[in-house]
């Protein structure tokens, strides 16, 4: 679910200091892009945004998140938008960021 290889090396990439505001930025600009996939099924945006989460996710080591987007991204690219599992994909989102907030200390500290 999550990489937490991919996280420690974000960590010392930026440094222990800046995890916390990296994090925040991340959550911040995730979920204004999934409360929208939430609210409205249209499609014309739909790779971009999932583009953009794919990204996002595989940053903060959300890899079981990342796949999913990739696939629905793919899929929008094909013209197959409207066949794109969001709820699935949303609900990824929620038991990672539950599971990262959950560990982050912990694997953070060491």
């Amino acid at each position: 679910m999550i990489d937490w290889t991919q996280v420690t090396a974000l960590r010392d990439q930026i440094g222990a200091n800046e995890m916390d505001e990296v994090i925040a930025l991340f959550i911040e600009e995730v979920e204004e892009v999934t409360e929208r996939l939430r609210r409205s099924r249209a499609t014309s945006n739909l790779e971009h945004d999932l583009h953009f989460l794919k990204s996002c996710a595989l940053n903060l080591g959300f890899s079981d998140f990342s796949a999913l987007c990739q696939t629905g991204e793919r899929m929008a690219r094909q013209g197959q938008a409207d066949q794109v599992d969001i709820p699935q994909m949303l609900h990824s989102y929620s038991k990672s960021k539950a599971c990262f907030l959950a560990q982050k200390d912990s694997v953070l500290a060491a």
